[in-house]
């Protein structure tokens, strides 16, 4: 999955990336809410090469990089199921650096259009912590919608974190860019 945006280009993790990869997902304030922060660059690396070169199911990491110079400012993940009628799942991370400049919806509105576009899918949802504030402001301003609050559900990093699930129909996210207009 390639894409391209007006500032943004999603597009294969290359080796060279696992610093910049590390120091985001490393960072506390990224990885306090990320299921996978690597020990150190080497394990960046690792994660980096394990990823499939031409993703057509399962989970798979993406860069999010600027157009203008190719510099990484995050990853996002997506789970495409075999099963076409099947949910996507997807996540994402903002280096601290690039926060607050909406490259976080850019890259997700370019992932929603090729989901409810070319690959014909129903359905999105995402996992996140509600103690991540941006993150659920982000879902809720990109037209998703709220479905669970699971209480300490997950035990992660030495404690107790709640899970709120939201999602997304392809009916509803064509409504809201028609809306958009």
């Amino acid at each position: 999955m390639e894409l391209v945006t007006a500032r943004l280009r999603i597009d294969a993790l290359r080796l060279d990336d696992a610093a910049a990869l590390f120091a985001c997902r490393a960072d506390p304030a990224v990885a306090r809410y990320q299921g996978w922060r690597p020990a150190n660059v080497a394990a960046a690396r690792e994660f980096i090469a394990a990823q499939p070169p031409e993703p057509v199911h399962g989970w798979f990491q993406r860069a999010i990089r600027l157009r203008e110079d190719g510099r990484l400012v995050g990853d996002l993940g997506v789970n495409l199921p075999e099963d076409a009628e099947a949910s996507v799942e997807f996540g994402i991370s903002i280096a601290p650096a690039g926060q607050g400049r909406g490259y976080a919806g850019e890259a997700v509105r370019a992932v929603f259009d090729q989901v409810f576009g070319p690959l014909g899918r129903h359905r999105v949802h995402a996992s996140v912590d509600p103690r991540n504030l941006a993150c659920m402001a982000l879902l809720r301003g990109l037209g998703m919608r709220q479905e669970a609050h699971h209480r300490e559900s997950l035990w992660l990093y030495g404690e107790w974190v709640d899970d709120v699930i939201f999602a997304l129909l392809a009916r509803e996210w064509q409504a809201t860019e028609r809306h958009r207009g």
